[in-house]
């Protein structure tokens, strides 16, 4: 049997010590019930800022339906099992329909309390107003704090830089030589940094509570359109029937790309690269043959393709950094 690393992360520490001062605080209160101050606590801290919100939205909401509930099946009726289970039958369906399913725990909590008490106070109304008040309460503080993942983010553009530029590398050799060995491995590896990468940003998009979307988030779209031309197009340059002197012209600007892969928004001086390689096919002379018309046609298919990576970038609004670069794509 294979065992994970045991780890505590920060979100398993901060559900520990936020439950423990909910419950302490509740004890301070003298309120019944007071631990489960500790449960509300738990069920309240979320991954994130906005969803640690949410959750105690639809909890309160859930839980002001639940009460009602209460009031017509547990007053209306009687205090009975058969009854509480009468309840939760419709009790379900309501909160799906307002889709307010994530509530239903932590209403059962209070619906509990209610059952057990076997009348519906004012007093115990608000015991249980400061139950929730306490746990949701404290969950919303202790979810305030989120690490800051900068660096992260930062890491997975810098990777995603490097991979595209090495895929770029071997395009040119590929075109130079006619033959490569590479494995295409960074094309796998390049999904995989896409994927963590927009994850950590749309994380990042929750945690700011006045923001929707932000400039990581962005650029992982971009790049993740870019990938798609990438994938598109290997296909057209290794199925080239023979090297001509118009793949050289390309290799030239690929690896002239390659070697400006970077965060920043120029890539319209690679766009007026490319018009000049364009220019150039045009000078040169036309194929002599089947195979070369072929290659040639390819060729222009894949700056064509390149010009609409290019385009891609071109809206991107870049990363400003403190020291100025030469021309990236």
């Amino acid at each position: 049997m294979q065992f994970r690393r045991f780890r505590i992360g920060y979100r398993t520490l901060k559900t520990a010590v936020g439950a423990s001062i909910a419950m302490l605080i509740a004890m301070f209160l003298d309120l019944d019930y007071y631990s489960s101050a500790f449960i509300l606590t738990v069920l309240c801290i979320q991954p994130t800022k906005r969803k640690s919100l949410r959750a105690v939205y639809s909890r309160i909401i859930s839980t002001i339906i639940g009460v009602g509930f209460a009031f017509i099946f547990f007053e209306g009726i009687a205090y009975n099992p058969i009854v509480f289970g009468l309840l939760i039958l419709l009790f379900i369906p309501t909160l799906v329909s307002f889709r307010l399913q994530d509530g239903f725990v932590s209403s059962v909590v209070i619906l509990l309390h209610l059952f057990d008490a076997k009348s519906l106070t004012m007093s115990l109304m608000w015991n249980e107003f400061q139950l929730m008040a306490v746990g949701f309460g404290v969950a919303l503080l202790v979810n305030m704090y989120m690490p800051d993942i900068e660096k992260d983010l930062k890491k997975y553009r810098l990777d995603l830089e490097s991979l595209y530029a090495k895929i770029f590398h071997e395009v040119a050799l590929y075109l130079r030589n006619g033959d490569s060995n590479w494995d295409g491995k960074e094309l796998v590896q390049v999904s995989e940094v896409i994927e963590k990468g927009k994850a950590l940003a749309y994380q990042d998009v929750e945690n700011h509570l006045n923001r929707r979307q932000n400039l990581h988030y962005l650029y992982f779209d971009m790049r993740e359109q870019q990938f798609e031309i990438i994938e598109r197009v290997l296909p057209k340059i290794t199925a080239l029937p023979v090297t001509i002197s118009h793949s050289q012209l390309v290799a030239d600007f690929i690896e002239d790309l390659a070697n400006h892969v970077h965060s920043g928004n120029t890539a319209h001086r690679f766009i007026s690269k490319l018009d000049e390689v364009k220019e150039e096919f045009s000078t040169m002379p036309l194929p002599k043959d089947h195979e070369n018309f072929l290659a040639m046609a390819a060729l222009y298919q894949f700056i064509e393709e390149m010009e609409q990576y290019l385009r891609i970038k071109s809206n991107f609004i870049g990363f400003t950094t403190k020291k100025k670069t030469a021309s990236k794509d």
